[in-house]
C-alpha cells in the first residue's frame, strides 16, 4: 500500500512539473506571439497571488490592469477599478473580487473602461473612487459602466528616465518588465532597491493569468 501511494506522489509530482516547466511555458510562447494576445498598448493584464490576509491565514488577491505605456522595457500598468457611490465604497484596495475577476476575464471587451486622469479623481473633496457631477460631466462614458482606470497625461508619457532617486520612487509606481512578462509570464516589477536606479525584482513577481487585446 505505501508502495502505491509513493507511485501515486511520484506520478502527481511528474505530471506538476511537466505542467510548470513545459506546457506553461509552451502554451504561454503561444499565446503571447497571437494578435489576440500580444502585449501592447491598451492590453488588459489579468493577475492572480496569493499572500497573506493580515490574519495569519492566506488568501487569493484578483487584479486587473491596462496597459497605459510602453516605454523600452518599462510596462506602466493601470488597476481596473469601479467608482462607487458615495458612503459606499466598493474596493478598499488594488485588488478585486473573485466573481468581478471572472466577470472582467470574460467581458472585457464589451465594457466601456474609462481613462481618468488622477488629478480628476481628487478635484472634488479629495473623493477619490466616488462617483460625482464633476467626473461623469468630463468623462460621459460613465453613464455607460463606471469601470475606469486611472491615466497620465500624453505629455508625460514616454518621457525620459528621472534621475532624481525620489522622483524614481513615483516613476516606477506599476511599472514592469516588459521582456520578463514576453519570456517568462510574469510581472516583474522595478524598484528602487539601491536608491540610484530602477532594477527588476524578480522576487516580487507574480504569475500572469491572461493578457486581451
Amino acid at each position: 500500500m505505501k508502495k502505491i501511494i509513493l507511485i501515486s506522489l511520484l506520478v502527481i509530482a511528474v505530471f506538476y512539473v511537466l505542467k510548470q516547466f513545459v506546457y506553461r511555458p509552451y502554451a504561454w510562447k503561444k499565446a503571447i506571439n497571437s494578435p489576440e494576445h500580444k502585449l501592447q498598448l491598451g492590453s488588459f493584464i489579468f493577475s492572480k497571488k496569493r499572500g497573506s490576509n493580515g490574519s495569519q491565514s492566506m488568501q487569493n488577491y484578483y487584479f486587473a490592469f491596462k496597459v497605459i505605456e510602453i516605454n523600452g522595457d518599462l510596462v506602466r500598468l493601470s488597476v481596473i477599478r469601479k467608482l462607487s457611490d458615495k458612503n459606499n465604497l466598493l474596493q478598499s484596495d488594488f485588488s478585486t473580487t473573485k466573481e468581478a475577476y471572472k466577470n472582467l476575464k470574460q467581458n472585457i471587451q464589451n465594457l466601456t473602461i474609462t481613462g481618468i486622469l488622477t488629478e480628476d479623481l481628487y478635484k472634488v473633496d479629495g473623493a477619490t473612487y466616488i462617483i460625482n457631477d464633476y467626473l461623469i460631466s468630463k468623462y460621459p462614458d460613465l453613464k455607460k459602466s463606471r469601470y475606469y482606470y486611472q491615466d497620465i497625461p500624453v505629455n508625460k508619457k514616454n518621457t525620459t528616465v528621472p534621475t532624481n532617486p525620489d522622483d524614481l520612487i513615483m516613476y516606477y509606481d506599476l511599472v514592469y518588465s516588459k521582456e520578463e512578462i514576453i519570456k517568462n509570464g510574469r510581472l516583474s516589477p522595478y524598484t528602487m532597491t539601491n536608491r540610484t536606479k530602477g532594477e527588476i525584482d524578480t522576487g516580487l513577481s507574480q504569475d500572469i493569468d491572461l493578457i486581451v487585446n
